[in-house]
């Protein structure tokens, strides 16, 4: 999957890298994420690590004293909605961005417990960092991929999603990357249509009562309790807002049950070409995030979550 001419990981001095870093189980990530947080920590480089709490304690203890000069952030906070990923490496890039300084990072927001649907999210981000990043300061962005417990879909995914790949000590340029060009053709593709028959409503302007008592019936029978079916009608709610003002005033709201959750999909004719919408705070001064920012997920007991889409939003609930 990757060209021959494998070389040990150079860095541009005006670009931004993202590598991938496939290891097999514990030692592997150890070395190969350690390798490159000593190797900032020399060059006095700024590093964020944004990972699951269990590795975030690995790598301190293994860095011992050392680690004080890391930042570390739990990737089940910061990637809970994986379109929230970007924004994050968006301030820590201002934060360290200016007069030229090289900085790094480590972010590995897939593992095997991610759902399908967040597995989906996660892909799409990585593919579009390249998109955001482009131009932007010299840093550097590895993300770490277990190939013992992921599929082999997912690293072949990890391949077409980065310019570089890190393997066995050796870095090289990836043949199946696809290219930023690539970006914005993913949002081109339908989401795929729910199982069995959903429950479905048409709504306009002067229906969104009827939405938030569509929405209340369906998740009182399913079972939900008063606090998560006011998050429920709360985000569906945004969401059917935002059909009416930015939409074509007009959408239809489905609701169906999968695996444990409650999925909630408002369609409309709107149509937004930034691959980033949903990605970036809005402008104070500015327009706004047409209603993409707000979150379009809750958060459960389990976890589950389902972020931002383009042209389609669902919300996601277990």
């Amino acid at each position: 999957m990757m060209r021959t001419t494998a070389i040990d990981a150079p860095r541009s001095s005006e670009a931004f890298r993202h590598e991938a870093l496939l290891y097999a189980g514990q030692g592997d990530f150890l070395e190969g994420t350690l390798s490159f947080i000593r190797d900032g920590i020399s060059a006095q480089e700024p590093i964020l690590a944004v990972l699951n709490s269990p590795k975030i304690e690995m790598l301190r203890s293994e860095l011992g004293g050392d680690a004080d000069s890391v930042r570390f952030a739990d990737m089940a906070l910061v990637g809970h909605n994986p379109a929230r990923i970007i924004p994050a490496w968006r301030e820590f890039v201002t934060e360290h961005g200016a007069g030229g300084r090289r900085f790094r990072g480590i972010g590995e927001p897939i593992w095997p417990a991610r759902s399908p649907e967040e597995l989906v999210e996660c892909e799409r981000h990585e593919a579009l960092l390249n998109f955001a990043f482009a131009g932007a300061p010299t840093w550097w962005l590895l993300c770490p991929y277990d190939t013992e417990s992921l599929e082999s879909s997912v690293i072949e995914e990890a391949h077409r999603n980065h310019p570089f790949v890190l393997s066995g000590g050796l870095a090289a340029e990836s043949a199946l990357y696809r290219g930023l060009a690539a970006v914005e053709e993913a949002f081109d593709h339908p989401l795929p249509e729910p199982p069995g028959r959903p429950e479905e409503m048409t709504f306009r302007s002067a229906d969104l009562d009827a939405v938030r008592t569509f929405v209340s019936g369906l998740a009182a029978a399913t079972g939900f309790d008063t606090g998560r079916t006011g998050d429920l009608i709360l985000a569906v709610n945004e969401l059917a807002t935002n059909s009416l003002r930015h939409g074509g005033g007009r959408g239809v709201l489905r609701m169906w049950q999968v695996e444990g959750a409650m999925i909630c999909e408002v369609r409309d004719e709107g149509r937004i070409g930034d691959p980033l919408v949903g990605r970036r705070h809005p402008s104070p001064d500015g327009e706004g995030g047409f209603g993409l920012w707000r979150e379009s997920s809750v958060r459960s007991g389990s976890g589950q979550v389902l972020p931002d889409r383009l042209r389609r939003a669902r919300s996601h609930v277990a």
